[in-house]
């Protein structure tokens, strides 16, 4: 078998990309979603770095790439939802310009998977990663490193689905 690279995206601000190598079943790279400080009038704003995220993906040259399915949520507003639009669909871009077959996955399908029970709080991912990958769990000590977490479980959540 050859080596099978799968790319987990947890696409907001605050989510992560993670790279997991399924011949060895284990954790290759995991990184905070890249960012960019920008100045929109009077504030700072955070965006997806689509230059950063294009260099990760030529680098790791992910044989397919796994993305949460998200949705607007009750209570977001107009401004963030339309932002975390952009970066997605900045992300997919990335993706195709690199000709990475995408899939996507729901969270309660993704959850359901790796046995984490709906309205979970976010440690529950992070917990469920160090479990999946104890060498690892130092990379996820921190409470907000439950984006990487995600992305993890993402990816491990398709791997799980492409082997059943």
């Amino acid at each position: 078998m050859s080596e099978r690279m799968i790319l987990g995206i947890d696409p907001g601000i605050d989510g992560a990309l993670a790279l997991i190598n399924v011949h060895v079943r284990d954790l290759a790279e995991v990184v905070d979603m890249p960012y960019v400080e920008v100045r929109r009038n009077s504030t700072r704003k955070r965006e997806v770095a689509p230059a950063l995220v294009g260099n990760l993906v030529k680098r790791w040259k992910p044989d397919v790439a796994v993305i949460e399915r998200v949705s607007a949520m009750p209570g977001q507003g107009v401004t963030s939802m339309f932002s975390f639009g952009r970066s997605l669909g900045m992300i997919e871009g990335i993706l195709a310009a690199h000709h990475i077959p995408v899939r996507y996955i729901t969270p309660q399908e993704w959850k359901r998977v790796h046995g984490i029970p709906a309205g979970a709080p976010k440690d529950e991912s992070r917990a469920a990663v160090m479990r999946l990958l104890p060498q690892h769990a130092d990379r996820f000590a921190r409470k907000k490193d439950h984006g990487r977490a995600d992305a993890i479980l993402i990816a491990a959540a398709y791997y799980e689905w492409a082997a059943a």
